[in-house]
């Protein structure tokens, strides 16, 4: 029999007096919510429906034959920091219908993590010049599935068309640990980005 404690909502400490948003975005299919997922403290809410033959034509299951949900809103999950802050984790819908919701998710964001998938590189386009659009500072992250090519960082850098300071990470976001330490450098990054401007 599960004990009390293991059922009762993680509310946060009332010690914690400060919070820092952080996106993750990218198109439809890439792991968004599998990432969200992996690090949120909490379970996270979820705004997934069941995909139906309406979307047929419309969403490109192309080597996503398993997909049978998608999000239609956001995820959002929570990481207690330290006893006085807490990050917050808005991860965006990946298809266009949905949009008009990024400019509302993102505003406020510390930045972005921009999931792509090597396989399929032209569909991160738009989300990243929504990301440049908005200017929010963004990492792109390169989810690895099972057969994804490896790409040299040059190559994938031109075929995306970064600037020079827009780091390119890797991660298996359904490794708990590997979807951390993205985080952790993704951190790292804005906190060097920040230091570089004052």
């Amino acid at each position: 029999m599960a004990s009390a404690s293991s059922v009762e909502p993680a509310y946060l400490p009332s010690s914690v007096q400060g919070a820092v948003k952080i996106l993750v975005t990218g198109p439809f299919g890439v792991g968004k919510t599998t990432l969200v997922g992996a690090l949120s403290e909490i379970d996270p809410l979820r705004t997934e429906e069941t995909m139906t033959s309406a979307g047929e034509g419309v969403d490109d299951l192309t080597g996503r034959p398993h997909k049978a949900t998608t999000t239609v809103a956001l995820d959002f999950g929570r990481i207690t920091l330290s006893d006085r802050l807490a990050l917050y984790l808005f991860g965006t819908p990946g298809q266009q219908r949905f949009w008009p919701l990024w400019e509302d998710l993102s505003r406020g964001a510390l930045g972005a993590i921009a999931l792509v998938d090597a396989r399929r590189l032209e569909e991160s386009f738009d989300v990243l010049g929504l990301l440049e659009e908005q200017r929010v500072p963004f990492a792109v992250a390169v989810n690895v599935f099972p057969d994804t090519p490896a790409y040299p960082e040059a190559e994938l850098r031109t075929a995306l068309d970064l600037l020079p300071g827009v780091p390119i990470l890797t991660c298996d976001v359904r490794d708990e640990g590997a979807a951390h330490r993205l985080l952790i450098d993704f951190v790292d990054h804005l906190r060097t980005g920040a230091l570089e401007l004052s």
